[in-house]
């Protein structure tokens, strides 16, 4: 059979080290084929985590990372490592040293990051699934700009053994799929639940994260929030933050990113001073700036957040909202466009992060052609609930 590489005409798939996994021949994925960000360590293989210096200044793993083997062993074959946004620290996908993967249902725009390469491979059909993983937004960003199912689990569900960190606290295995069906398939292996579903309660409706979305975004999800509806009942509209979203996205959600993505990498950078893309670099030199009193501040409103959304999604509510405030940017947009747009989007995308919670951004709208996501939000736990709605609605 022939290497993903060679039919590979939208760059998703890392050349500098490739590695395939034959999947085991029985299983609930026998069949199916997969990619892994780039980050999933594979026994024998390098990691390159969206940076060349990172590469080359790293030994090949002694061991595949557990996600990715969990796959295997369930009848997935993996067919190669997809790209992924350097050092996972991107929403729009782009990555100066190994360019940017293709966007098959939005061409010249961007394919969402940091789980760029597996958006990318699994809508253009190159992949029956892959496998990403959310930080900040970094499955349900992607799989809203390309138009493809994409589910980020409850912190600490499924495995990150063998994954490169950035944000530990927030950091999740997710993955993307063309059909519900699929999507479920592969998170019942991954979430090793095999339970049926617990029914789906109330609706809400998050009217701030409809409102930071505007009103075009609010407009083209309406026909998909009719079908959520007729499903599951009338949405009752709440506000999620009543200090703004704006407060706990950057506020809140980046700075504690921040500080523990500099936890993770600062040592490495400090030691190697790689060279870094544009927003990369800047994000992590202020990193390195934020100190004690700003990361109390922000994980003591971090545990209100929780605390909040917990009380908001008992019995086994669902809250609606968009996945992201647009369509995928055009690629190359300036600077300033990019950045107003990311600071947009972590309003909307911080909520589930935060409080650990899973979310599904369903393929259910678009503008101008071009995809987007409507998402669903549960509580801890719920990832199955989601999962079947999702089947449901499909």
């Amino acid at each position: 059979m022939p290497s993903i590489l060679d039919r590979d005409t939208l760059n998703a798939f890392v050349r500098e080290t490739h590695a395939e996994l034959p999947g085991a021949a029985s299983g609930p994925l026998a069949g199916l084929t997969f990619g892994a960000k780039d980050i999933y360590s594979i026994a024998g293989h390098k990691v390159t985590f969206g940076n060349p210096q990172w590469l080359a200044t790293h030994e090949p793993a002694a061991r595949t990372a557990r996600a990715v083997q969990q796959l295997v062993d369930a009848g997935a074959t993996l067919v190669g490592k997809t790209q992924t946004a350097e050092l996972t620290y991107s929403l729009n996908g782009e990555n100066v040293h190994y360019g940017t993967p293709v966007n098959p249902n939005a061409p010249g725009r961007d394919c969402g990051g940091s789980s760029s390469g597996s958006a990318s491979a699994t809508a253009g059909g190159l992949v029956d699934f892959a496998l990403g993983s959310d930080t900040g937004g970094s499955v349900r960003l992607p799989a809203s700009f390309c138009g493809v199912y994409g589910i980020r689990p409850s912190h600490g569900r499924v495995s990150l053994e063998g994954a490169c960190p950035l944000g530990p606290s927030f950091d999740v295995a997710g993955w993307f799929a063309r059909d519900a069906a699929t999507l479920a398939r592969v998170g019942r292996v991954l979430l090793g639940d095999t339970a049926p579903a617990p029914q789906a309660g109330r609706v809400l409706l998050a009217t701030d994260a409809f409102e930071r979305a505007g009103a075009e975004v609010g407009e083209a999800l309406r026909p998909a929030l009719a079908k959520v509806e007729t499903l599951l009942g009338r949405a009752e509209p709440v506000r999620v933050a009543a200090e703004g979203l704006p407060e706990w996205g950057m506020n809140v959600f980046r700075v504690i990113q921040a500080h523990e993505a500099w936890q993770s990498l600062g040592a490495w950078l400090t030691q190697v001073k790689p060279v870094l893309g544009p927003g990369i670099k800047e994000r992590f030199e202020w990193a390195s700036t934020v100190d004690r009193s700003m990361l109390l501040a922000a994980a003591s409103k971090r545990e209100e957040i929780a605390r909040r959304m917990d009380r908001l999604l008992a019995d086994n509510a669902v809250l609606v909202l968009p996945t992201c405030p647009g369509i995928a940017p055009k690629i190359g947009a300036p600077a300033a466009e990019v950045d107003d747009f990311r600071a947009r989007a972590l309003g909307i995308l911080c909520i589930a992060g935060l409080a650990k919670l899973p979310q599904v951004s369903l393929p259910l709208a678009s503008i101008d052609g071009c995809p987007l996501g409507l998402s669903l939000i549960a509580a801890r736990g719920n990832d199955t609930l989601l999962l079947d709605v999702a089947q449901q609605l499909a």
